[in-house]
């Protein structure tokens, strides 16, 4: 289970600890003044190569955690990322069931955890399609509306993984796809024997477009 600090609560986590059949957990925990102080090391080690290189730095720290006000009812692992950027420091911290042994700390951070962020996106990509419009007078009217939506995203996503692979619009999102490359101007000719569509020789993406064009069902 991932998820932001609004879901570290200890009822969650420790439903997660007693189930039967082994569940997991990696879940944001809100900075306080005590994590921070214990933070102190790791921080002071990304500033310092922070100011040797130039660049953002992290430096990685873990500890058995315990909150002192008693709203856990036992400690836990805790992953504290130190990060030095530009004029400013970024401490974030994350509870975890998993061990040092199956995921050390700057990995569960960067890999594991971080991928909730990119599926936040994906959430986000579905409400440019007009997830959002739940306007109508009935919830059935509503949910049929979403499931458009959702299945708008499934065609969007399987035309930038298939169809746009090796473009410059491969990693490009819905919006932008459906903005350059889909919602463009043309003319419609209609003859006995074909539907002829002209498209303007001055589109930029011509050549995005007829690579696209190639996918097949």
């Amino acid at each position: 289970m991932r998820g932001d600090s609004g879901f570290c609560r200890d009822e969650l986590l420790s439903w997660c600890e007693s189930q039967a059949v082994r569940v997991d957990y990696v879940v944001g925990l809100a900075r306080n003044p005590r994590l921070e102080t214990m933070l102190v090391r790791w921080m002071e080690q990304a500033r310092a190569i922070r100011a040797i290189t130039g660049n953002p730095s992290r430096a990685f720290a873990e500890f058995d955690y315990q909150t002192q006000s008693g709203s856990w009812s036992r400690e836990r692992r805790v992953v504290g990322k130190a990060e030095a950027l530009c004029g400013k420091e970024n401490p974030r911290y994350v509870v975890t069931s998993l061990t040092e042994k199956e995921w050390d700390a700057r990995a569960l951070y960067e890999e594991l955890y971080c991928a909730r962020g990119e599926m936040e996106n994906r959430i986000k990509e579905q409400l440019s399609l007009f997830a959002t419009r739940v306007s109508a007078e009935t919830m059935a009217a509503n949910q049929l509306r979403v499931y458009l939506a959702g299945m708008a995203y499934v065609l969007m996503s399987a035309l930038r993984r298939i169809g746009l692979a090796g473009t410059e619009m491969a990693r490009a999102q819905a919006v932008t796809i459906r903005s350059r490359l889909l919602k463009i101007g043309a003319q419609v000719k209609v003859t006995a024997r074909r539907v002829w569509v002209h498209m303007s020789e001055a589109f930029p993406l011509q050549a995005v477009f007829w690579h696209a064009a190639r996918l097949r069902c």
